[in-house]
């Protein structure tokens, strides 16, 4: 009986062995896990208020476009959309200089519809104006009627809203999605100011007035005035008439004595 006992004991001792051995051995099957992309950088924010107040004398066109609530297109149009924006902006000395006509007597949707006339919904290089120029005019921000006309001069950009006539001086910003180029006009539409004037005709010449020819200061007045008096006869004038005298008295004597 405890034979069995011991044999059946030896038993459960030996299979809890060959368990352990077992569990060990085993290898657990490998999870291959797949590494999680990192995020796509955000685009930096582009700042448009922060670009005019830095860059250059624009605070004349930055109050206008503050006070028009025309900064928040701007900025929307720079920062949430794929096409960019290009703006020309006018330097304070353009303003200054701006006597007629006035921007004081616009209505507030014609100040805002100028203002968005100084931009294009597109990215611009300086490098595009030339290929732009040959799809002339371009619209505006302000629509179509605001259009712009474009000309490039051997590398220097020209522009035209139909009254006014400027050209690029200055690269401010150019990195996409914002171009900024400064001018040195305001741009002032057509579709508001009208047909501008034409041209006033250049003043005729005055004709050309001989001098008087001085008076000798020696000459008397009324002599050097009045005009000269014919020479006398000379003596040999006197003579000569004498002799042609008498030949026709002589003449006529004859001729009476012959009658006789």
């Amino acid at each position: 009986m405890e034979n069995i006992m011991f044999f059946a004991f030896s038993c459960v001792v030996i299979l809890l062995g060959s368990s352990r051995v077992n569990a060990k051995t085993v290898v657990s099957p490998s999870v291959s896990l797949t590494p999680t992309p990192a995020p796509a950088p955000a685009s930096d924010f582009v700042n448009l208020t922060e670009l005019f107040t830095v860059a250059g004398p624009f605070k004349i066109f930055l109050g206008y476009l503050e006070s028009t609530k025309v900064i928040e297109t701007f900025q929307d149009q720079a920062n949430q959309t794929e096409e960019g924006i290009t703006i020309f902006v006018p330097k304070d000395e353009a303003f200054s200089s701006l006597k007629k006509p006035s921007l004081s007597n616009l209505t507030a949707e014609q100040l805002k519809s100028l203002l968005l006339a100084h931009a294009l919904p597109h990215f611009y290089s300086l490098a595009e104006f030339k290929n732009l120029s040959e799809s002339n005019p371009i619209s505006t921000f302000a629509g179509g009627q605001y259009a712009v006309n474009f000309t490039d001069v051997s590398g220097t950009v020209q522009l035209s809203s139909g009254w006014t006539n400027t050209k690029v001086t200055s690269s401010v910003h150019s990195t996409d999605p914002v171009a900024i180029y400064q001018i040195n006009k305001v741009l002032l539409p057509k579709a508001i100011f009208g047909t501008p004037p034409p041209p006033s005709p250049a003043p005729a010449p005055s004709p050309d007035i001989a001098p008087v020819a001085d008076i000798p200061s020696g000459a008397d007045g009324d002599n050097a005035l009045s005009p000269k008096s014919p020479p006398p006869p000379s003596s040999s004038y006197r003579i000569i008439s004498w002799s042609i005298l008498n030949y026709i008295v002589l003449a006529v004597s004859g001729a009476f004595i012959s009658f006789l």
